[in-house]
């Protein structure tokens, strides 16, 4: 009997190790940030999901938006950039705005500074995370087994390499196989314009608005703006669109009356434009790319 026990209790060891040995133990999966403009109307981005839910069963797949502006890389580029810190350090993200789908323009994975990797055309949608977070190493995507298989289509690569390309990162696989290095200096930049100020005051740009609220969104960081010395509770005088505007700096937009204008600082640390409970942008028929000029503050 108690030779019987001590087979049990060496048999039950043996189980548990087995279990717990770290060559034995599942990689923990990635999570990967989801970003087109192909909308929801059809069945595009199910499509990319079960993609990688195929390759790597299991992984959470969060869906950034699929609303982008059709084409618009900018906007892309800066919802990518918005997103990024929020995620893991080792997340994946899969951004597909490729309106050169099919053509030289080159498919790839590039690892930021931060550890974080992106999927992506190399079509400038890297730009402002490469600005601020910088890209450590990139590749092109050449290696049919990170793709969907042989027969890819000229034209539907978010199925096709990317998500696939996503799926295997998400699980651990080793990067470097799915294609031969890049020089980051020579990744696709968008020639985006920054925000001036010089003695007469600043001089801006409208680079998109809020979601469906129609808020201005401005490429004025605040810190800029504080630059002119107006405070809390200031009468801005503002040109938008060749035309004056004289607007309130307040905190937030219960701060003026419903349907009135209003300048604050976003929670995004920039400058914007809106109206309390209405659309900015239709009210007054404004939007990107619109130049805004502001003095600065009389001493």
């Amino acid at each position: 009997m108690n030779l019987r026990r001590i087979l049990r209790s060496l048999s039950a060891l043996i189980l548990l190790l087995a279990l717990v040995l770290p060559g034995n133990a599942q990689t923990p999966l990635k999570t990967i940030a989801f970003m087109t403009d192909f909308d929801v109307k059809d069945d595009a981005v199910g499509i990319c999901k079960a993609v990688m839910q195929g390759i790597a069963p299991g992984v959470n797949i969060l869906d950034v938006t699929h609303q982008v502006t059709p084409y618009s890389i900018a906007e892309a580029a800066r919802f990518l950039a918005g997103t990024a810190p929020y995620l893991p350090k080792d997340a994946v993200f899969v951004a597909v705005i490729d309106p050169t789908v099919g053509s030289k323009r080159r498919a790839i994975i590039a690892k930021s500074k931060l550890g974080q990797y992106f999927v992506l055309p190399d079509n400038g949608l890297l730009t402002l995370v490469q600005d601020r977070d910088g890209i450590e190493s990139a590749r092109q995507i050449l290696n049919p087994a990170w793709m969907i298989g042989a027969k890819t289509s000229s034209t539907f690569h978010g199925r096709d390499i990317f998500s696939p390309a996503a799926a295997h990162l998400a699980k651990g696989d080793d990067w470097t196989q799915a294609g031969p290095a890049i020089d980051v200096s020579t990744l696709v930049r968008l020639d985006l314009k920054s925000a001036t100020v010089n003695a007469a005051g600043l001089l801006g740009q409208v680079i998109g608005t809020d979601g469906p609220f129609g808020n201005l969104v401005l490429n004025i960081p605040a810190e800029t703006f504080a630059e002119l010395g107006y405070r809390i509770g200031d009468v801005i005088p503002i040109s938008l669109a060749g035309k004056p505007y004289a607007i309130p700096f307040v905190k937030t937009f219960s701060d003026v009356p419903v349907g009135k204008p209003l300048v604050y600082i976003d929670s995004r640390g920039r400058l914007s434009l809106g109206i309390n409970q209405r659309n900015f942008s239709t009210t007054y028929q404004v939007d990107a790319p619109a130049e805004i000029a502001i003095p600065r503050k009389p001493q």
